[in-house]
């Protein structure tokens, strides 16, 4: 494997400090001990924002916003803690995400960056990511879990909690605070795939309302069953709180992370009539693209203060702050170009392999002559946001109030510059045949780039978001029985997008009609009723909405009137899009309250999303196209007894484009930009399911304490999705994935009340399966021309093994 020797050095530095502050982030390891809680149990008990744990079932989530228990939450939230992410070796968001139904992750490339590329079902969360319910839109890997106590997973149109957007739900991570009493826990782990993590978490309660806690982490592994991608990092989040017991409180944190990966972009993937995904004969093992001049390298910084007072027992006031800075350079070379199996077809067109310079590429070869190669992403994203939140509860007559309203505002740029490296000395390119990209055997690529590199900035694009919100949520009980839960907010946004133009690696001015602007003012709101038969089960009905504007993000495009092509139509001048949600639950805990389980039935639908005009004299998208989702989601956390726990949850989705083109191209197929010259199927989405949304999907996770011992297992079901949903392809069959299952252990064994040992093994089975599946094909009379396509594979089996000292 080839790893930087930059990798050491951040490493250690973390080692030592874990040695100087033994810490507590991987509440797992303790095996029998239900880490979680004990931390909990010394938490201060007017923290406004604590999550409330027992044992592996949440009671509140960690958003003031919300007024209620999650039992008495009128919308499904799943909650992940640390100690189940622990438990599993769960270190990312997207491991994470990749062990909960109804999320599929995108290639991540192109127009937003590489980085997390997620859907939740049916629908694009790209920006519907908030830390400690604070807006992260920028798009990176966020990709440590070692500062985060737990994962919110929230259903439905959101707009009206996390601002625009949020169609399909809201992902958020909650940060560990200082909380009450002396506790420290230092992990070090070891594993196959030259795995290795150190960890160390360190409250310690100063006895005078002042506590601090320290977080460090240093991780460096290969990605199991890959030859050459790696992942190296380092993190540190010290905290502070003062006036821990007291009615006034403020904590001050901070975050920093560094990290240097190379990406993944996987193996050749075609999925059609004549091949069925990976390529036949291709190792999926093998590293395709640069090895030597691949790289991704992150740098995160986030300073929060957060103030809390409470007047009296009823009145409580919360106001956070937060700077944060995400720096992120990536350099790529993605697996596009031409195909030739070992057969000597094309995979995409099942014909004779593409001609190069006038010979026809021999059987088993790729030549990589088409798409970004050393192609170069310079990013910085900063956001300034304060939020400030009102919670108050009193009775008017019969009517008892839970109530929150506050006032948000927030501030983010972003800029982007890019480049390529794979260029002459005075910046012109390469050839773009063989001789500069010579071709590649498909068993034993040379992933060596020997030609020439000499950075050229190509590209330059900035943006800017500002967003002032004013809302309120309120809980309205009528007796012991009935709950009317109420929200509304109403904010301004307001962005611009400016593309540069670049010559010789420099920038000449502003393009054509730049900068573009988009401002809207939005409002959104839900509705939730609920009925509760008993005092430890409910039964409720929520309907909301949500708005998306043009400007929905900062690193977004917004592309003005009179720039723009068939495929990229202006969309500045745009409304907003609007969606909602409609859900039936019911909600219960039961075994004493120790475990809770959840059904709802939902849909989610766009009401409007922007589709390409089609009308030669109307340039701009249009509000047109219409998509919903109906699902079912079931759901059980907690424990059975007081040896066994588990945590399980079942999403079927059911997706349909009700309408996938303008009203114009159903009324003219075949005129001006459209895509159907069928008269009896003008719109080819209409009917079709939505891409990268599988119809069942399901994970388990249950451990069993056995005296000292304690036994985990755990297993994910991902069905099967279309990677392409146009209905001009034919039968939709042979562009639709295959399910699989993957199934992991842990075993762990606590030798004393500091010491225990935990044994995780993933993949048990070492199953084949791929993720971020990219598949396009193009058409020409009907038939496909041509394609491109790679995947991720999933990671092969691993074994890790974790030493955690707590005192």
């Amino acid at each position: 494997m080839n790893r930087p020797l930059l990798a050491a050095a951040p490493l250690a530095a973390a080692l030592a400090t874990a040695l100087a502050c033994p810490a507590h982030a991987s509440e797992a390891a303790a095996g029998p001990a239900a880490s979680a809680e004990a931390d909990q149990n010394q938490r201060d008990a007017t923290e406004l924002d604590t999550i409330q744990v027992e044992g592996r079932m949440v009671r509140k989530a960690a958003s003031p916003k919300y007024t209620e228990p999650l039992l008495d939450t009128p919308q499904t939230v799943t909650v992940v803690t640390k100690d189940t992410m622990d438990q599993q070796g769960l270190l990312s968001l997207r491991d994470v995400l990749s062990n909960l139904p109804g999320i599929t992750f995108g290639a991540g490339e192109g127009g937003g960056g590489y980085g997390d590329s997620i859907n939740l079902r049916g629908f694009s969360a790209n920006t519907d990511i908030t830390l400690d319910g604070v807006r992260d839109s920028a798009q990176y890997t966020r990709s440590d879990t070692f500062n985060v106590t737990s994962l919110e997973l929230i259903n439905g149109a959101n707009s009206v909690y996390s601002g625009a957007g949020s169609v399909g739900g809201t992902i958020n991570l909650v940060s560990k605070t200082p909380h009450q009493g002396d506790e420290h826990s230092f992990t070090a782990g070891a594993g196959t795939d030259g795995y290795g993590r150190v960890t160390a978490d360190s409250n310690f309660d100063l006895d005078n309302g002042v506590a601090i806690r320290l977080n460090a982490m240093g991780h460096s592994a290969d990605v199991p069953g890959r030859d050459e991608e790696f992942n190296h990092r380092w993190g540190f989040a010290p905290s502070i709180t003062f006036g821990l017991g007291s009615d006034t409180r403020f904590t001050l944190s901070y975050l920093h992370q560094r990290e240097s990966n190379m990406p993944q972009y996987g193996v050749p993937y075609a999925l059609g009539q004549f091949n069925n995904g990976p390529l036949p004969g291709v190792d999926p093992e093998t590293y395709f693209g640069y090895r030597n001049t691949s790289r991704q390298e992150i740098d995160l910084d986030v300073l929060t203060g957060v103030f809390e007072t409470d007047f009296n027992d009823n009145v409580s006031l919360r106001s956070l702050a937060r700077l944060q800075k995400v720096d992120q350079h990536s350099n790529v070379s993605a697996l596009q170009g031409n195909w030739c199996r070992f057969d000597g077809t094309d995979p995409f067109t099942g014909g004779a392999c593409a001609q190069i310079a006038g010979n026809r590429m021999p059987a088993g070869t790729w030549s990589p002559t088409g798409g970004p190669r050393g192609y170069v992403r310079d990013t910085k994203n900063f956001l300034a946001y304060s939020q400030t939140d009102l919670t108050a509860s009193f009775q008017t007559g019969a009517v008892e109030h839970h109530l929150v309203a506050g006032v948000a505002f927030s501030k983010e740029d972003f800029e982007l510059d890019t480049g390529s490296i794979f260029l002459n000395a005075d910046g012109s390119a390469l050839p773009n045949d063989n001789t500069a990209y010579p071709l590649q055997d498909l068993r034993h690529p040379y992933n060596i780039w020997t030609g020439p590199i000499n950075y050229f900035r190509t590209g330059r694009t900035t943006g800017s978001l500002s967003n002032q919100a004013v809302y309120v949520f309120d809980t309205m009980k009528f007796g012991e029985r009935w709950l009317l839960n109420l929200g509304a907010r109403y904010e301004h946004n307001e962005g611009d997008s400016t593309n540069y133009t670049v010559a010789g690696g420099r920038v000449t001015g502003k393009a054509a009609g730049y900068p573009a602007r988009n401002e809207e003012d939005l409002f959104s709101y839900r509705a939730g009723l609920t009925y509760k038969p008993t005092e430890n089960g409910s039964v409720y009905l929520a309907y909301a909405n949500s708005k998306t504007p043009s400007k929905a993000s900062v690193n977004g495009s917004c592309t003005p009137t009179g720039t723009g092509s068939a495929t990229a139509a202006p969309n500045c001048n745009v409304d907003p899009e609007t969606a909602v949600s409609i859900e039936l639950g019911t909600k219960w805990e039961v075994l004493d309250n120790k475990l809770s389980l959840t059904a709802a039935l939902f849909r989610n639908e766009r009401k409007n999303y922007k589709v390409a005009s089609g009308d030669p004299i109307l340039p701009d998208q249009v509000l047109d196209g219409r998509a919903r989702v109906d699902g079912i989601a079931l759901g059980a956390a907690g424990r059975i007894n007081e040896q066994w726990s588990v945590f399980a949850n079942y999403t079927y989705l059911d997706s349909e484009v009700v309408h996938g083109v303008s009203d114009y191209c159903v009324r003219n197929p075949g005129k001006g930009g459209c895509t159907s010259n069928d008269a009896a199927h003008p719109d080819p989405f209409k009917g079709n399911p939505l891409t990268n949304t599988p119809k069942h999907s399901a994970n388990l996770w249950t451990t069993y304490a056995l005296n000292d011992w304690t036994f985990g297992y755990g297993a994910n079901y991902q069905g099967g999705f279309y990677t392409q949903n146009n209905g001009m392809l034919g039968s939709l069959e042979p562009y639709k994935t295959p399910d699989y299952w993957v199934h992991r252990a842990m075993v762990a064994y606590q030798f004393n009340d500091n010491f225990a040992l935990q044994l995780n093994v993933n993949n048990i089975f070492d199953k084949e399966y791929y993720l971020r599946i990219r598949n396009n094909v193009t058409l020409a009379n009907g038939a496909v021309a041509s394609g491109n396509g790679w995947a991720t594979p999933g990671e092969g089996r691993s074994a890790t093994l974790t030493a955690t000292y707590r005192f």
